[in-house]
């Protein structure tokens, strides 16, 4: 796939910017202005120009030598997470979902191969990864992932598969190109995707579509549990049905408060 080509609209300062802001992350929290070209692929001179415009709007703070983000950074998540009533709408739900069947419950939207979480409620640490809100996982091995993926056109699902970085996660990860179309066509089919142990050992966690007033899915709902104590049967007869009771009555919250 060849990236495309910039147009009259393109604006390559901004877009450099926003490359800048995200050279930082775990593994590179402070950076100097060496290391932000380098990872960036600008000059330094360029590097230095956008780091300065970011440390003067408060976006970057340094001590002479390192540069990190500053707490201001998240306004530019949260305006997406603001902006979007749905999340107000989910919360309260999420936490009923939460007290009833005792485990970790999640919203998760499509962003290319991965999914981005925008809402967790917590019942205690299931995961060694500690998810939060702009948490990433790979789509196609999450139960959430594979309900927004089964709501893509066919040639488009197939298309991100073939750029499907491959990466053996457990024993259990589905490999193979026709079985991961499979279980998204079944998830599809179903309204609903269970997944057992393929992005971690010990984690199953079952998803349904949120769905907007047009009938598109627009974003997932998942319930996660530890699989030595939460059953794929246990998963499937008493966890799914509140699951799609709550899914739809976000779905149905959605189409009140757009009227």
């Amino acid at each position: 796939m060849t990236a495309p080509t910039p147009g009259d609209t393109y604006v390559q300062s901004f877009a450099r910017g926003l490359e800048v802001i995200r050279s930082f992350n775990a593994n590179a929290p402070e950076q100097t202005l060496s290391e932000v070209a380098a990872q960036t692929g600008l000059t330094r001179a360029g590097a230095r120009r956008i780091l300065l415009t970011l440390q003067t709007l408060g976006y970057v703070t340094s001590d002479e030598r390192h540069f990190r983000l500053t707490p201001k950074i998240l306004d530019l998540g949260f305006a997406y997470l603001t902006s979007m009533p749905m999340w107000d709408l989910a919360e309260p739900l999420m936490d009923q979902l939460v007290e009833k069947v005792h485990e970790s419950c999640s919203t998760a939207v499509l962003d290319d191969l991965e999914i981005v979480y925008v809402l967790r409620v917590h019942t205690h640490k299931i995961m060694s990864t500690n998810l939060s809100v702009g948490s990433r996982l790979p789509a196609f091995w999450t139960s959430l992932g594979r309900v927004l993926l089964g709501a893509l056109p066919e040639d488009e699902l197939k298309e991100r598969l073939a750029r499907l970085p491959r990466k053996q996660y457990t024993p259990y990860t589905t490999m193979d190109d026709a079985t991961l179309l499979e279980r998204i066509r079944e998830a599809r089919e179903q309204g609903w995707c269970l997944l057992n142990q393929e992005l971690e050992e010990g984690l199953t966690s079952i998803a349904a579509p949120i769905k907007d007033r047009a009938g598109n899915v627009i974003a997932a709902l998942n319930i996660s549990g530890q699989s030595n104590r939460t059953s794929v049967e246990l998963m499937k007869d008493e966890l799914l049905p509140q699951l799609l009771q709550t899914s739809q009555a976000i779905s149905r919250l959605m189409v009140t408060r757009r009227r």
